[in-house]
């Protein structure tokens, strides 16, 4: 432990003394680069974070953990597959699904969209699409009321607006003499919502499964089950009995089959920017040992002194210790502030920069949510403090030991 004198040196150390100025210029600058350090891990980490999670609920709130579909898009009995799969232990919900790539068109504007049918019941039980609505409403959806629910950026790309139709044409349409006819069938857009994910608002069309049925030709059939479980991690084993049962006649993909490449990437991706900006923190302690390596120089009298005086060489270190981790801590506490600050205000710092720079940086379409996320990871921030703090104490350890070192005969000879 440090005693009480040990304290009072490292104290006046941590001030100038007379023509050390460049010396604490150095340790200001270790500080504020230990800080930037810091507050840049925990807003990078925290928006990856948020990202994967918000990414993970949203795609997950829409699809569930996983799809049973049946060959070449239709599932006949599915009313059974639904009872089967809600019998296995560890599924909590299954529903029917219809989901068909289309064209939507708008006044001549024609768009790809993706046709989602769900029972109304379903639609609105859905977080995702109930709990953003920004226009219009899920209660005008009704079965043959020809009503449909499309998302923000469809309808800012057509040019739609709640009450007006858009027209969904089905390639699939009728046979005559002179080829295939599409099959072209107007809707009211009775609701617009916005779920956050562009991939999303830009091409979902929800309506009634029984219209869905009629527009696609499908009869009493779907395209798939949606199957959500208590565990999404362990949703591939929870389904393996049912995907044995329905072999030969439906396909079974959970949520990390559909999307492995997306998740892997930001593994990847979070871990690869976790270790670049500890390089920042990396450079700041070696600040820290460049100026206490001069402060011992411009500290040897001193130091000479506190030996002649009964100052052991483990007090010395102890001193120099001290006051090279104190830096590192004060660098730690303003890193913190810094880092939450920054999350606090991400999105108008975000927007700021943008229309200074004329350019949006965060994009939609490029970054798949509409908003920038943040996520701290208590445990996270944790590991950046102490691996901060850990790197100052082990940047004082030599210049501790030098100063330590110092033969107080040697350098008070002509004193």
């Amino acid at each position: 432990m440090i005693t009480a004198y040990e304290r009072m040196v490292a104290r006046r150390y941590l001030m100038p003394g007379q023509g050390e100025g460049f010396i604490f210029l150095v340790a200001g600058i270790s500080l504020v680069a230990v800080a930037l350090g810091v507050a840049a891990l925990i807003a990078v980490m925290s928006v990856m974070n948020g990202f994967r999670a918000e990414l993970f609920d949203r795609i997950l709130g829409l699809n569930g953990h996983a799809v049973v579909q049946g060959y070449g898009g239709r599932l006949e009995n599915w009313p059974q597959v639904m009872a089967d799969a809600k019998k296995l232990p560890g599924v909590t919900s299954a529903l029917p699904l219809i989901e068909q790539p289309l064209m939507g068109s708008v006044g001549g504007r024609v768009e790809g969209v993706i046709v989602r049918g769900m029972r109304i019941e379903d639609i609105r039980a859905n977080r995702e699409i109930a709990g953003n609505v920004r226009g219009g409403t899920l209660s005008a959806l009704a079965p043959g009321a020809g009503t449909v629910a499309i998302g923000a950026r469809l309808a800012e790309q057509l040019g739609v607006r709640v009450g007006e139709q858009i027209s969904l044409i089905n390639p699939a349409g009728q046979s005559t003499p002179f080829g295939t006819v599409p099959r072209i069938v107007a809707y009211t857009v009775a609701a617009v919502f916005e779920v956050g994910v562009y991939d999303y608002d830009k091409a979902f069309v929800i309506m009634p499964l029984s219209d869905a049925q009629t527009l696609l030709r499908l009869d009493d059939a779907v395209g798939m089950i949606e199957v959500v479980t208590d565990n999404p991690d362990r949703a591939a084993r929870i389904l393996e009995p049912l995907r044995q049962k329905l072999a030969g006649e439906a396909v079974i993909n959970d949520w990390q089959a559909s999307n492995s490449a997306l998740f892997s990437a930001l593994v990847v991706e979070q871990t690869v920017m976790f270790w670049v900006l500890s390089i920042i923190i990396v450079v700041a302690v070696f600040n820290i040992l460049s100026s206490l390596i001069m402060l011992v120089r411009a500290k040897t009298r001193d130091i000479a002194i506190l030996r002649t005086m009964g100052a052991s060489r483990t007090a010395i270190m102890r001193v120099f210790v001290t006051v090279g981790t104190l830096i590192g801590a004060a660098g730690v506490a303003a890193g913190l502030v810094l880092g939450f600050t920054l999350l606090t205000f991400r999105q108008g710092i975000v927007d700021g920069v943008s229309k200074l720079t004329g350019t949006d940086i965060w994009d939609p379409s490029v970054r798949y949510l509409t908003l920038l996320p943040a996520k701290t990871d208590p445990a996270e921030v944790l590991g950046i403090v102490v691996l901060a703090v850990l790197l100052s104490f082990l940047a004082t350890l030599y210049p501790a030991w030098k100063a330590a070192s110092t033969d107080p005969v040697t350098v008070l000879r002509y004193e």
